[in-house]
C-alpha cells in the first residue's frame, strides 16, 4: 500500500503547480483522499479533501478560490492545482486516504486524519 505525491517544485510568487497523489495497492476510489501541508516551525494542516466520488470537498480559508483538488478514480489519481502561489503556501505537501465511512472531506481537513500518507512533496514559492 503506497500513496506517491508528485509535482511540487520552486515557483514564483503568482506561479500555478498542479500537485498528483497516486496510489498503489489499493483502490483510490475505496478512499476519502486528503491534502495537507506542513511549514518549518508549523504544525500540519489541512488544505483541501475530497470526498469518494468527488461530489463533496473541502478547502481551508487560505487556499479558497486559489486551489482546486480533484480525483480520477479510472487512473487511482487525486490532484491538487493551486494557482496564484503565495510565499506562504511554501511547505511539505502530503496526500493521504481514510477509509472511514463516518467521515466528511470538512471533518478529513479539520482533523487532519489518514490512514495512508504519502512522503511529501516540497513547494516552494519564491522569487
Amino acid at each position: 500500500v503506497q500513496l506517491v505525491e508528485s509535482g511540487g517544485g520552486l515557483v514564483q510568487p503568482g506561479g500555478s503547480l498542479r500537485l498528483s497523489c497516486s496510489a498503489s495497492g489499493f483502490t483510490l476510489a475505496d478512499y476519502y483522499i486528503g491534502w495537507f501541508r506542513q511549514a518549518p516551525g508549523k504544525e500540519r494542516e489541512g488544505v483541501s479533501c475530497i470526498s469518494r466520488r468527488g461530489l463533496a470537498v473541502h478547502y481551508a480559508d487560505s487556499v479558497e478560490g486559489r486551489f482546486t483538488i480533484s480525483r480520477d478514480n479510472a487512473k487511482n489519481t487525486v490532484y491538487l492545482e493551486m494557482n496564484s502561489l503565495k510565499p506562504e503556501d511554501t511547505a511539505i505537501y502530503f496526500c493521504a486516504a481514510s477509509g472511514s465511512f463516518s467521515i466528511t472531506a470538512h471533518v478529513m481537513c479539520r482533523s487532519n486524519s489518514g490512514d495512508y500518507w504519502g512522503q511529501g512533496t516540497q513547494v516552494t514559492v519564491s522569487s
